[in-house]
């Protein structure tokens, strides 16, 4: 499960749709995107789906990736181009890339000199992505506030089209995981074997849930 908690300081009250159409703005005159929700699953599993290809590939659409969770590793990930065409950014998807200059499995990690690479047009960058995650209870196994800021900016009408189309797609990619990962466990307690259950509360393998998909589990 993942609901919104706050953008900005202030709580978020989702639109009938589901689609917070102000989660990208931290600012009228600065744009940024900073989005707060919380997911069902514990702060490292949260973290291995962001740096595990499959889990990439399965829960954010990504078509190819090098990430790696350490300080000067690469962060550089690619989704299909889209069928859609913006008329400001011209298709989506392309590349977007970065270097991990900060990673703490326990909190999250931090990305600089970050550019998008759209398949049409110059890049839009340099900027920085940062995602922190925090336990909400006592149980580190159970529910964990995951914080998404993005910022950087430069005063063009291509900057802003970014951040006002960027929250979207952050918001679908954040409700992947919770049933993903919700629906990994699952699949673990069926098997009743506490070992694999010990092993699958560290990792999340994607590749399993696609196995497990026709099986209607969650």
């Amino acid at each position: 499960m993942i609901r919104p908690l706050s953008h900005g300081g202030q709580r978020l009250r989702p639109p009938d749709n589901g689609v917070n159409v102000d989660a990208g703005r931290t600012a009228i005159d600065t744009p940024g995107l900073d989005l707060t929700a919380i997911v069902n699953a514990p702060v490292g599993r949260i973290l291995h789906a962001f740096f595990d290809a499959d889990a990439l590939r399965a829960w954010w659409q990504v078509t190819h990736s090098v990430t790696t969770p350490r300080a000067l590793g690469p962060y550089a990930i690619e989704w299909a181009v889209s069928d859609f065409h913006d008329e400001i950014l011209g298709r989506l998807g392309g590349v977007f890339r970065g270097t991990v200059v900060q990673f703490d499995p326990q909190t999250g990690f931090f990305v600089a000199d970050a550019f998008w690479l759209p398949p049409d047009g110059d890049p839009i960058g340099p900027m920085t992505l940062e995602v922190t995650c925090s336990p909400v209870s006592a149980d580190p196994d159970a529910h964990t506030q995951v914080r998404v800021r993005q910022t950087g900016f430069e005063d063009s009408i291509r900057w802003r089209r970014y951040y006002e189309v960027v929250p979207y797609g952050w918001e679908r990619a954040l409700e992947a995981p919770a049933p993903l990962l919700r629906r990994r466990r699952l699949v673990a307690v069926d098997v009743e074997k506490r070992d694999v259950l010990e092993r699958t509360e560290l990792i999340l393998d994607l590749r399993v849930i696609a196995d497990d998909d026709d099986d209607d589990i969650g």
